[in-house]
């Protein structure tokens, strides 16, 4: 497993991972600014001018406050939302990552189709939707978890990483049905190595790299699994 990750990450400086990388980074970057242009105008159109203080009398610059107030919030937030958007993003090219492993350690194996884009965005939406969905509900565990917060984190993310990641690189050779069936045979492996993804998940800038890292490490264990369950000849 360590070994899968390692050559991964030895591969980091390929071209086609690093327009990977940078290609989520800079869609994420530019919803987020979106986002929060967004916020600032619906601050401008609702807060009031001045804020009647009962002993004090009219005060101004609530708008300014808000707005001020409102980009700390997007810092923080942006450290949480900045995983899942980059998933989505990145999830829509993570194939070229494949590729390039696959290109360069594996060069005997037989071409795939590639996946049609519209099913590359509904399976980025429906994992996106998956981490969000995931991590709102671990925040109420969080509150119980004490000293282990980050063992939950890694948990539920290494979880999600291994099974998304694991899944969309074994269905290109097996089928989503063999993908699944590959999985479920090797789940607490693969749950092991989705939580080796995770822990840098809460580095930011270092986060970012986890989707490209990720698969390239999960077309590795792939590859080592699916040899060892092959019959012998």
């Amino acid at each position: 497993m360590f070994t899968d990750f390692s050559r991964a990450l030895g591969q980091l400086g390929d071209p086609r991972f690093l327009r990977v990388v940078g290609l989520g980074l800079a869609l994420s970057l530019a919803l987020l600014v979106g986002v929060y242009a967004g916020m600032l105008g619906l601050i401008e159109w609702l807060a009031p001018a001045t804020v009647e203080i009962p002993g004090i009398g009219p005060v101004g610059g609530l708008d300014t406050l808000l707005s001020v107030g409102s980009f700390f919030l997007m810092i923080g937030l942006s450290i949480f939302l900045m995983i899942p958007v980059a998933a989505l993003f990145s999830g829509l090219f993570l194939e070229d990552v494949v590729d390039a492993v696959e290109d360069l350690h594996y060069p005997a194996l037989p071409a795939v189709t590639p996946l049609r884009l519209s099913d590359s965005l509904i399976d980025a939406l429906n994992f996106f939707g998956l981490l969000v969905m995931a991590n709102a509900l671990a925040l109420l565990l969080y509150a119980f978890a004490g000293p282990f917060i980050p063992v939950v984190f890694w948990a539920v993310n290494g979880f999600l990483l291994g099974r998304e990641y694991f899944t969309l690189v074994a269905m290109r050779r097996l089928g989503r049905e063999g993908a699944k069936a590959l999985r479920a045979r090797h789940a607490g492996q693969i749950w092991l190595a989705g939580t080796l993804m995770a822990a840098p998940l809460s580095v930011p800038l270092v986060n970012l790299l986890i989707p490209v890292l990720g698969v390239a490490t999960f077309t590795h264990l792939f590859h080592r699994l699916n040899a060892a369950g092959a019959p012998a000849r």
